[in-house]
């Protein structure tokens, strides 16, 4: 059991992180009398009172066993509540052991609290079940061991993730809990004599809440708070909020509260140096997009916004706002697609060619997808890795079954996920490599 608080206040004081920030040790540390937290994918935090224990959310499927056994550990009572921060499978999918944990004992399966548009959530997910393991096989596959999330290697929980999104056949687990008490805006849940109030925002997700306890002076703010930068540009998934995100981290702020218990990272102390923490990531949001509205309300395109809009380097340097799962030129482009729309601004691009027939015709004009990879591995020479992948990609096209032109394609996506800082850009880059390396082992022939 790690001193959480103290920990998180000597990073958050120096500025410096020599230790790890997200960890995945399903480990329980008492923050205070009857308050505890499981750091997990993503944390359970938990509240002891008279009546049983309120959970705030039951991390994921491969952890919620452990996460079960250490709350047990912790207090013989039951888990009477289960509060869901929101409807992500790593918040979520963790459920059905806590309800099969509560069968075994003989005690009632926990009631589920949750935001209105959870349950529209987990219908989504059913809908576009298919997709959903896709993307998160893209997302986490393959990079245990290399991503560095806090100071140390990628969780566990990333690893076991990027094998379930391959291999199963659901992408939120058969037992997830579904909410049995739902709210819009606010809604106050009283147990055992404890307050917990409950507040809507949008931010990461549409369904996301955070918890206020007056008594306690705690907020749970669920991922509102992830220690790295606002999640809030996952360039394959449907839209988040940055403007509501910054304005609920300001609500939050007037509270003046004392501990503030994350879903993912440390806890923090201190209501000044909450707000410190809260205000830096809000004006981090806000500034980026009142940057990016003022050049689209001056009619840039998004090429234009993408490569002139950006946060300060001594921002991102922050323990709290690095930039290791997303980062801002994805936020940017969330931006844009909410005041925007999907079109880019570039007139071709509206009813554009298939990438392949215009990759053929580059291919035609310029002597073969050879020249066109060999001008891709001059510009990784060159250091310009965003336009080698641009060639790379368009030899890839014009040429899809040759295996010399993909094992080029392979290495350099290879070279561009080493250089890349976040998850989202690592574990794109990595799929991208794949596709041309199963194009070389069908010919037998290896990469380089």
């Amino acid at each position: 059991m790690a001193d959480l608080l103290d920990l998180s206040s000597r990073i958050i004081d120096s500025g410096h992180t020599d230790q790890p920030v997200n960890r995945v040790t399903n480990e329980l540390s008492e923050i205070g009398d009857g308050l505890a937290m499981v750091e997990s994918f993503s944390h359970c935090v938990a509240v002891r009172t008279n009546e049983g224990i309120v959970a705030f959310d039951s991390s994921g499927v491969h952890t919620g066993e452990a996460v079960v056994g250490a709350l047990r550990a912790w207090s013989p009572l039951p888990v009477s509540h289960l509060v869901y921060t929101h409807g992500h499978a790593d918040h979520v999918g963790g459920s059905g052991a806590f309800a099969a944990a509560a069968e075994r004992d003989g005690h009632r399966v926990p009631r589920v609290v949750g935001h209105d548009n959870v349950a529209v959530r987990l219908d989504r997910y059913s809908f576009t079940n298919n997709w959903n393991l896709i993307i998160n096989a893209r997302q986490f596959g393959g990079l245990a061991g290399e991503l560095k999330l806090g100071i140390g290697d990628v969780d566990d929980a990333a690893s076991s993730l990027s094998v379930d999104a391959r291999t199963a056949k659901r992408f939120l687990p058969a037992g997830t809990l579904r909410p049995d008490e739902t709210f819009a805006t606010h809604h106050t849940l009283i147990v055992g004599g404890e307050t917990m109030e409950l507040h809507h925002a949008r931010g990461e997700t549409d369904d996301h809440l955070w918890a206020w306890l007056p008594e306690r002076r705690c907020i749970m703010s669920g991922d509102f708070l992830i220690w790295n930068f606002p999640n809030a540009g996952n360039p394959q998934k449907v839209q988040r909020y940055p403007i509501e995100w910054a304005a609920a981290l300001r609500t939050m702020i007037s509270q003046r509260p004392e501990l503030l218990l994350p879903a993912h990272g440390l806890p923090i102390s201190g209501a000044d140096r909450i707000a410190r923490v809260l205000d830096d990531i809000a004006t981090a949001l806000e500034t980026l997009v009142a940057e990016v509205i003022a050049m689209m309300n001056s009619g840039a395109t998004l090429d234009t916004i993408l490569h002139n809009v950006t946060v300060p380097a001594d921002t991102l340097a922050k323990p709290y706002l690095r930039p290791l799962y997303d980062e801002p030129e994805f936020v940017v482009h969330n931006i844009w697609r909410q005041f925007g729309g999907w079109w880019d601004g570039a007139a071709s691009r509206l009813k554009p060619s298939p990438d392949a027939a215009v990759a053929v015709a580059l291919a035609d004009l310029v002597g073969g997808a050879d020249v066109l990879m060999r001008r891709a591995e001059q510009a990784a020479s060159d250091g310009d890795l965003r336009l080698a992948c641009h060639f790379a990609d368009y030899a890839g096209w014009a040429a899809p079954d040759d295996p010399s032109i993909h094992a080029g394609r392979a290495a350099i996506y290879i070279q561009r996920r080493k250089a890349e800082p976040s998850l989202m850009s690592k574990g794109i880059f990595l799929s991208a490599s794949r596709e041309s390396q199963a194009v070389v082992d069908a010919n037998q022939l290896s990469p380089g």
